[in-house]
């Protein structure tokens, strides 16, 4: 699943287009490497976040297409939580 789309899926971020947009500005990394929208994540990955003023280290446990409200958070496990 690309990372956009998990992003939204899984409700990190509420918009793809937000989602993409910070890929495009490097401020997403899987496994340690800038990711870019279109990066396939596995289950396993670390996913880190650098997004307005937090940091979220979480990594991916599962890749559904689409999901419910509810459910979202089964999608992750968060490692780590820090504000700037």
């Amino acid at each position: 699943m690309r990372v956009d789309k998990f992003l939204k899926v899984s409700r990190l971020i509420k918009r793809r287009a937000v989602a993409k947009e910070a890929s495009d500005s490097d401020k997403i990394t899987v496994n340690g490497k800038i990711a870019k929208p279109s990066t396939i994540l596995k289950i396993g990955d670390q996913l880190e976040i650098n997004y307005f003023k937090k940091k979220l280290v979480v990594i991916v446990r599962a890749l559904t297409t689409s999901t419910k409200k509810e459910d979202a958070d089964a999608m992750y496990d968060v490692v780590e939580v820090i504000d700037n």
